[in-house]
C-alpha cells in the first residue's frame, strides 16, 4: 500500500457529486489499462472521499445511490477506471519515461529491418523516437502507443514487425538442459528426436530477438548446435 505522501487523487463527477481516492500512481495506471493490480497495492486507504485534500469522507448514502454499492473498493474501481487520474509533474514524467522505455524495448524485439534482416538496436529506435518527435502519453497503454511510435518512425528507419521461424539441432550432451530454455523462449511448433539422442526443434519468435536466441543456443550447448533459419513473416 503506498503511502499518504505519495499517493495521487483518482477523481470521478457523478450527477455533480465528486467523489475521490488516494491511489499509488502507477498501480492505478496499471488497473486502468487492464493490468493485473491488487488494489491494495492501488489504493493509499480504503475510504472513498468528497474531498480528498480536506479528508471529507463520501457519504454511504451518496455512494450507494450513485453505484448501488458502498463498499469502498468495489467503488474505487469505478472511480480508478472511469475518472480522472491526477499526476504530479515529476510523477507523469517518471511514467511517460517508463512507459517510453517499454515501447523501445517493444519494437527493439519484435521488429528487424527488413532490408537486412536484422533486429533494429535499441538506441536507434530511441533516436528515431525523438527525431519523430513522440510524445508518450503516460495514460494510454504501451501496446496502443507502439503502434502509433512504428507509424511514426517508418519515414525514418526501414522497419517492421516480423516472426522468424529457426530449426536448431542440440547434440544429445546438451538435449537436457536445453530442452527447457529453447521450449520457452518462443512457440514451438515441432520436434524430433535422432537416432543418436540429439534433438531437432523448430522454434517461431519475434525477429528482433533473434541474437538474443543466438546466444541462448551458443551458451546452453558451448557453441555446438547448429541453427537455420526456416522462414520470415511480416506483421505489420
Amino acid at each position: 500500500m503506498v503511502s499518504l505522501d505519495n499517493a495521487v487523487i483518482a477523481r470521478l463527477v457523478r450527477g455533480g457529486e465528486h467523489f475521490e481516492v488516494l491511489v499509488d500512481p502507477e498501480y492505478a495506471l496499471q488497473f486502468r489499462e487492464g493490468q493485473r493490480a491488487a488494489m491494495d497495492d492501488v489504493l493509499a486507504i480504503e475510504e472513498v472521499f468528497k474531498d480528498a485534500a480536506k479528508g471529507e469522507r463520501a457519504s454511504e448514502e451518496g455512494l450507494k445511490k450513485t453505484f448501488g454499492t458502498n463498499d469502498a473498493t468495489e467503488v474505487a474501481e469505478r472511480i480508478i477506471k472511469e475518472g480522472e487520474l491526477h499526476l504530479t509533474a515529476q510523477q507523469r514524467r517518471n511514467i511517460q519515461e517508463h512507459k517510453r522505455k517499454q515501447i523501445v524495448n517493444t519494437i527493439a524485439a519484435n521488429a528487424v529491418n527488413p532490408q537486412t534482416g536484422l533486429p533494429h538496436p535499441p538506441q536507434r529506435i530511441e533516436k528515431a523516437l525523438e527525431e519523430a518527435k513522440v510524445n508518450v502519453d503516460p495514460f494510454k497503454s504501451v501496446d496502443e502507443q507502439v503502434n502509433i511510435a512504428l507509424k511514426a518512425i517508418r519515414p525514418l528507419i526501414p522497419i517492421r514487425f516480423e516472426e522468424i521461424t529457426v530449426a536448431v539441432k542440440v547434440p544429445p550432451n546438451y538435449v537436457a538442459k536445453s530442452y527447457g530454455p529453447i521450449q520457452r523462449f518462443g512457440k514451438l511448433m515441432r520436434q524430433e528426436w535422432q537416432h543418436d539422442g540429439s534433438w531437432i526443434g523448430v522454434v517461431r519468435f519475434p525477429a528482433g530477438m533473434q541474437n538474443d536466441f543466438y546466444e541462448l543456443i551458443n551458451r546452453l550447448s558451448r557453441g555446438e548446435a547448429e541453427t537455420k533459419i526456416l522462414e520470415r513473416g511480416g506483421k505489420t
